[in-house]
């Protein structure tokens, strides 16, 4: 009998997990307070979810939505070219990425709140 892989909550990222929610980045921390608690028309969101061997920012499962804010470490070579083979994974399971710039939060976080309202809606057909 074959062991059915576990693409979510991988339990070898739990500990990295909690970590990171222990430790939010000043950014993550601003954008949770209008995402936590279905604050975002009723949407429910989780932070620092993991998918495969990746962990995202922030997780809508409902529409298979993740949503990532990128610090200066992925504005060099190495990170974008991490951040893209991220991407299409999770692409492959269907899951959409929208990310932002960490300082659009605090600058914008109207127009951040409006792409993730956005994200969330059906795709017209």
């Amino acid at each position: 009998m074959k062991r059915r892989t576990l693409i979510h909550s991988n339990r070898k990222a739990s500990l990295k997990r909690t970590n990171l929610r222990r430790n939010l980045t000043s950014a993550e921390a601003f954008l949770w307070k209008n995402l936590q608690k279905s604050q975002l028309d009723g949407r429910k969101f989780r932070r620092q979810h993991s998918i495969g061997p990746y962990i995202v920012d922030f997780y809508c499962p409902e529409f298979r939505v993740a949503v990532e804010l990128d610090g200066a470490k992925h504005m060099t070579l190495m990170g974008s070219e991490e951040d893209a083979k991220r991407n299409e994974f999770l692409k492959r399971l269907n899951v959409r990425v929208i990310r932002f710039e960490n300082r659009l939060v605090f600058e914008s976080l109207e127009l951040v709140l409006d792409a993730i309202r956005a994200a969330l809606e059906p795709p017209l057909v």
